[in-house]
């Protein structure tokens, strides 16, 4: 049972009177007529002595009258009814408590000192894929109401532990050891505090649940050396998959850019001949129009800008007279000159 910091009850101050009764009786007799006196100078200064209380800055007092519950004190000095009417219980609201699991703080401070021997029962846990890991976790946790804290649960802490080691036994049995030595931890530890909070809702237990922390993560000491491995096959497997990843995002934009630099240089091409060809198709619409007008002038128009654009490319030009004789005597005639050139 946890010490709540309870103040003297009744029954305390009633054996102490009745010591002391018997004391000075034993001492002074029955004769005496200071013995009286004595008894009410005790009664008042032990009535003095049980009616005042002190709260710590980081405690919130619950005070109980005749059993029932009275009030909450702040932090301070504060007065209450003598010879265990009232009763105070002082419970820390003001700060976050913490449960460890799989190990013990041995000496805290700025370097810390931590041991995990003894604990074993409480770290190693059993995977959903049949593997064991020892885990070891914190659980931080405020006292929201602390009458609910005290009185609607016999031991709340343990009942928390209890509680916390039944959620986390149950995320990981229905995880992989994958999941649980590498990428979701953070994951599980979420849906763990989650469902803590729930659970101790339900209980109506006055507690508001901060964290779900896991601290350490590893694989039994027979077989760390084969996950330690299989960690370091994980890792190379996410830097190629990472380098893969990097060559894709260099090579893909730059094929995706030239196929559409490809695909705009066809679409203009194609506008070309196609306004090339609208651009013909017109201008044979318009000598078709000339021609019908007047066929005769049109076509020996058409003739000569013909002759004008192909005379100028030969090298040489033969105009035969219609009237005129055979070719032969005249074919020689250019060789003969080349000869005589040279």
């Amino acid at each position: 049972m946890q010490d709540w910091g309870q103040g003297p009850t009744g029954e305390d101050l009633e054996k102490k009177v009745i010591e002391i009764k018997d004391h000075l009786k034993n001492k002074y007799g029955p004769q005496k007529g200071i013995l009286p006196t004595l008894i009410v100078v005790l009664l008042v200064i032990l009535a003095g002595y049980s009616s005042f209380y002190e709260v710590d800055t980081e405690e919130t007092g619950v005070v109980l009258r005749f059993g029932e519950f009275s009030s909450y004190s702040e932090p301070g000095l504060h007065f209450k009814m003598p010879f265990g009417i009232d009763q105070v219980y002082l419970v820390q609201t003001g700060r976050v408590l913490k449960e460890e699991f799989g190990y013990r703080t041995v000496q805290p401070g700025v370097r810390s000192t931590y041991s995990d021997r003894g604990f074993e029962e409480e770290s190693l846990t059993l995977t959903g894929d049949l593997n064991v890991s020892d885990v070891e976790w914190i659980v931080q946790f405020q006292v929201a109401d602390p009458y609910k804290f005290i009185f609607n649960i016999k031991d709340p802490v343990g009942t928390i532990r209890d509680i916390c080691e039944a959620m986390v036994r149950k995320a990981i049995g229905n995880a992989n050891v994958t999941q649980v030595l590498t990428t979701e931890r953070a994951q599980l530890a979420s849906d763990i505090e989650q469902n803590l909070q729930e659970t101790l809702n339900q209980y109506d237990i006055g507690v508001r649940i901060v964290t779900v922390k896991f601290q350490d993560v590893t694989p039994p000491d027979p077989v760390k050396d084969a996950f330690n491995e299989v960690n370091e096959s994980e890792q190379q497997k996410e830097s190629l998959i990472f380098q893969a990843r990097e060559q894709f995002n260099r090579e893909v934009p730059k094929a995706r850019g030239e196929a559409k630099k490809a695909l705009q240089e066809a679409q203009g091409y194609a506008v070309e001949r196609i306004n090339k060809a609208r651009g013909e198709t017109d201008r044979f619409l318009a000598l078709l129009t000339e021609y019908k007008k007047a066929p005769e002038v049109t076509r020996r128009r058409i003739h000569l800008e013909t002759l004008e654009e192909i005379l100028p490319r030969l090298d040489e030009a033969y105009i035969i007279d219609p009237q005129g004789g055979s070719l032969l005597p005249l074919l020689p005639l250019r060789k003969a000159t080349e000869g005589g050139l040279k």
